[in-house]
């Protein structure tokens, strides 16, 4: 089944009963997971809804050079905590709730910089939800226990001393707790496994080689493997852990459509509406 006619009807259901405008829903998925497409149908079906991307949070390039040759160089890669502009999501999410106009962020990957604030998109406002994606979205972080083994090959050889991981934990523990307590509800969408992420991105990547050719921002199979072993520890922990407290966990197929639908612990705590989310093939 779509996720995004499964999360809908829950959505309808959350908004005609919590009364809090905007509702803020936190989509939280893999790469490849689909999520910035069902935020985008989200969008379409619901009206006075906004999208916004932790994508679109990231600190500039220059930002991020200054941070690879001061704490890591491996914070050159734009992706993990650490390299967003956190106080920029809160301001934007504080103007929405407020129902101030606002423009909101976008970064350009082709260039790898944040695009020029003039090009930003006017938000709806007053709007009746904001949808923020991510691959992170309301990650929580690891033990220092955890930390201790490397996880990959980038981990274990240009991050032997584990600088790089202590440090994007230490950023997830931080102000990013703070950013992803604004949401009023969590759904994650998770993938099968760790495998069918690297497919999927690959797949992603394959698609950009067929259209683009060997342009900027276009990787080889063996640099979208580098690129997600940044990824990799984070995204195994989100699987394991964050089932236990999203609202609502959709379960992927490899091809993306859910198979189980799971309803977290949180949701009651939110009060948000229980409904009968058994299994749906």
């Amino acid at each position: 089944m779509s996720p995004e006619l499964i999360l809908a009807d829950r959505l309808a259901d959350a908004l005609a009963q919590t009364g809090k405008r905007p509702l803020i829903v936190g989509i939280c998925g893999a790469q490849g997971s689909g999520k910035s497409t069902l935020a985008e149908a989200l969008a379409r079906r619901f009206p006075r809804t906004t999208t916004l991307s932790l994508d679109d949070l990231y600190l500039t390039r220059a930002e991020r050079a200054e941070l690879a040759r001061t704490r890591h160089p491996l914070f050159a890669t734009r992706g993990v905590p650490g390299t967003h502009d956190v106080a920029l999501g809160i301001a934007k999410l504080d103007a929405l709730e407020a129902g101030i106009p606002t423009r909101l962020p976008r970064f350009d990957k082709a260039s790898d910089d944040r695009a020029p604030s003039d090009t930003w998109p006017e938000a709806c406002t007053p709007c009746d939800m904001v949808i923020f994606e991510g691959w992170c979205v309301g990650a929580v972080p690891q033990s220092e226990e955890a930390l201790a083994v490397p996880i990959n090959g980038l981990e274990r050889i240009e991050d032997a001393n584990g600088s790089w991981r202590q440090a994007v934990n230490a950023a997830l523990a931080g102000a990013y707790q703070a950013l992803f307590a604004r949401l009023d509800m969590l759904v994650l969408l998770a993938a099968p496994d760790w495998e069918t992420v690297c497919r999927w991105r690959e797949e992603q990547e394959a698609g950009l080689r067929q259209t683009a050719g060997d342009g900027a921002g276009v990787m080889d199979e063996r640099a979208v493997e580098r690129f997600l072993q940044h990824y990799e520890r984070l995204t195994r922990h989100i699987l394991q852990e964050m089932p236990g407290r999203a609202d609502i966990v959709l379960r992927l197929s490899a091809d993306r459509n859910c198979h189980k639908i799971e309803q977290g612990r949180a949701s009651a705590q939110n009060g948000l509406p229980a409904r009968d989310l058994s299994s749906t093939e």
